[in-house]
């Protein structure tokens, strides 16, 4: 039985063996056969030094007459010999491209499969599967798409290269070609487009810096809103180059730490430049670099070009003087179309290119809190939950943590939380107020009884329904999120006053109307996805309070600079604490418009550089010069409402002529519900109570 046994298995380990060798001789012939096919095809690799032009992609406006960016562009490159490039870009540029590139002979198998071990155990640096012999190739010879007859070539090429050039060679081809982003080619070009020095004087943390892009030029670009995934990489190198001796721990150090000075963008005709940077980063996402640098794109925007121009004009003008009178170093703007979401001018810094102000910061895109800017979100939900724009609410000193005295003369209660009594902008109190008039004139202490009537649950699912995403927790919210206690993107916050603005119907924010490849063919098309987010009746009582000059009278008087006389224009104002954020939104039925003002390190303007001060000339001139133009859009007035119910209806008296807080006749889960039996069993209500009573 052993002895059959083993016959039996010498037989398989014969089978095993001659189909073994049957594969390789397969794999032999193929692999000639596939020479043979493509070695016609294949270009002379002594012509390597001569880069390959591909087409690149050409972002337009929404007319498609006016080149906003070429993402390619006309290549700046500076050939420079290899003594002049430093040892610390060359050992940065292998530890971040191909750690094995003096070791293997073109292609590294290895490195194939290190690199996903590399990318677990780094967090995403990867040296990647392809060396950087493969690059040069992909880079100078070969198109970029991703075909096995691509793969094949390159393969044998890289091959070839290795063979006829010293490895010296090689990788000072690579670094004189390879694409740091946008138009910038070679060591020598980046050294001086982003640091503005020559390549030979480029320091440790400058030359990981410079690696780090290579992998993803537009996603790590210093400039763009990812530098601090830049960074990362950028350390993440530098990490590498220790572990591997090439650096000293003292040199390690020092580059890890060394602040960064870069040099002002090189504005190679680039138009819009927040805007496009948003579309650039985008197309890199979906498309992948490769395509969008070489795949000749033509990206057809929403941006309405002459708008853009008095946009960023505007802009210019007051933020140099709001620098000066209020300490605000910033301001940026955005508009768009609410019937369609399209972001019709985007203006994210004053100054793009002033690098040294942060200029390149699109604050458009970053969270920043919005003070009472927020309140009509707020106001939305209450008209849902039942109250009228007549619902009264007093305006006096009231204490909101229940556990603290009503009197709102102590901070922290038994329990050492904070007590919260909120005061108006003006510092003054009012006594009854409308609904109305608490919006309209952006009354702080009505707006947090709304927001506790309204529910701060129900308020930020309202707002995650208009398109707003908060920074952080929204669960740790309380009724500080109506004066703007949640930071959110302006973009966001521009985006849900355009639901307003057109009758509560939803269109996500957009940039883009379509994208063709290079032979015509379209792509990518923008798509209207129209979405009812707000019932129309609520929508419309918020656009007739806010366009309202006699509801802001309380606060801003009659002839603010909110009021447009000639036209219907809704507009709300914010100022967060300490003055760090100014804000104004204002829209017709067609356009809606955001301006913030601050500064982008958070340091507060002076006490005069509110929303109405410091944000509503920039918003004003601007709407004016649009609007100058187009026929007077009246908003649809909401149907007429009538409550049999105290205080709902603008009443605040009962029938014996006591006067008492709104949670005494309504049930804040009912609004419009029966009154409730036992009304002091809502834990707002004695303090709310106390301060009716008390008022003076």
């Amino acid at each position: 039985m052993k002895r059959k046994n083993a016959k039996k298995y010498s037989q398989l380990i014969k089978v095993a063996v001659m189909a073994l060798l049957w594969l390789i001789v397969l794999g032999i012939i193929g692999f000639l056969a596939a020479f043979a096919y493509f070695a016609p095809q294949i270009p002379d690799p002594q012509t390597i030094i001569t880069r390959r032009v591909n087409e690149g992609t050409k972002i337009l406006d929404r007319k498609g007459e006016t080149v906003l960016f070429n993402v390619h562009g006309d290549e700046r490159r500076t050939i420079i010999p290899f003594d002049q490039m430093p040892e610390n870009l060359k050992e940065a540029a292998i530890a971040a491209e191909d750690g094995n590139f003096y070791a293997h002979q073109g292609l590294d198998i290895k490195g194939v499969v290190r690199a996903i071990f590399v990318n677990i155990k780094d967090r995403g640096l990867s040296q990647g599967g392809s060396t950087i012999t493969q690059q040069l190739v992909k880079n100078s010879l070969l198109g970029r798409q991703k075909t096995f007859s691509r793969k094949f070539k390159e393969t044998i090429l890289a091959l070839q290269i290795e063979r006829r050039f010293e490895k010296d060679q090689i990788l000072w081809m690579y670094l004189n070609q390879v694409s740091f982003g946008s138009n910038i080619f070679g060591a020598e070009e980046a050294s001086q487009g982003y640091f503005g020095k020559l390549a030979k004087n480029l320091t440790l943390n400058e030359s990981a810096i410079l690696a780090s892009l290579i992998k993803a030029p537009s996603f790590y670009s210093p400039y763009g809103s990812h530098k601090e995934e830049m960074l990362e990489r950028k350390n993440l190198i530098l990490d590498r180059m220790l572990e591997s001796g090439l650096v000293s721990e003292a040199e390690f150090n020092q580059a890890k730490n060394e602040e960064t000075k870069l040099a002002s963008p090189f504005n190679g005709g680039i138009l819009a430049p927040h805007f496009v940077m948003m579309i650039r980063e985008y197309l890199v996402e979906k498309y992948g670099e490769d395509l969008i640098q070489n795949g000749g794109l033509k990206v057809y925007t929403t941006l309405n070009w002459e708008m853009q121009q008095k946009a960023e004009e505007i802009i210019q003008k007051y933020a140099d003087r709001n620098e000066q009178n209020f300490r605000a170093g910033n301001a940026a703007l955005v508009t768009l179309d609410p019937r369609t979401g399209e972001i019709l001018a985007l203006v994210g810094s004053r100054n793009y290119f002033d690098i040294e102000k942060d200029g390149n910061f699109n604050v458009v895109t970053a969270f920043r809190q919005p003070g009472s800017a927020f309140k009509p979100i707020v106001y939305s939900m209450a008209l849902d939950k039942g109250l009228t724009d007549k619902t009264i609410l007093f305006d006096a000193k009231t204490e909101f943590n229940p556990f603290c005295p009503p009197e709102g003369n102590q901070e922290k209660d038994q329990y050492e939380l904070e007590c919260y009594h909120p005061q108006n902008s003006d510092e003054k109190f009012r006594g009854p107020v409308t609904l109305r008039q608490a919006l309209g004139s952006s009354l702080n202490i009505p707006s947090v009884k709304i927001l506790y009537l309204a529910g701060v649950n129900e308020s930020i699912e309202r707002a995650n329904d208009l398109g707003i995403n908060f920074l952080g927790d929204s669960n740790n919210f309380g009724l500080s999120l109506v004066l703007g206690g949640g930071d959110v993107r302006p973009l966001d916050l521009v985006s849900a006053y355009g639901v307003f603005a057109n009758d509560g119907i939803y269109n996500q924010s957009s940039f883009i109307l379509k994208v063709e490849d290079a032979e015509g063919k379209i792509i990518e098309e923008f798509d209207l996805d129209p979405q009812r987010k707000v019932a129309e009746q609520t929508a419309r009582t918020i656009n007739d309070i806010l366009s309202d000059n006699s509801a802001r009278g309380l606060l801003f008087g009659l002839n603010s600079l909110l009021n447009i006389s000639d036209r219907p224009v809704a507009v709300k104002t914010g100022t967060t604490q300490k003055f760090r954020d100014a804000w104004t939104i204002g829209y017709t039925p067609s356009i809606v418009t955001g301006v913030w003002v601050g500064n982008n390190d958070n340091t507060e303007m002076t006490a005069e550089g509110g929303g109405i001060s410091a944000g509503a000339p920039i918003w004003r001139e601007f709407i004016l010069e649009i609007l100058k133009d187009e026929s007077v859009e009246e908003f649809q007035k909401p149907d007429p409402v009538f409550i049999d119910k105290i205080m709902l209806n603008g009443s605040y008296v009962d029938e014996n002529g006591e006067t008492h807080t709104i949670l005494h006749y309504l049930d804040k889960a009912d609004p419009r519900g029966p009154v409730p039996s036992n009304p002091s069993n809502d834990p707002q209500y004695n303090n709310w109570e106390w301060a009716v009573k008390n008022y003076q």
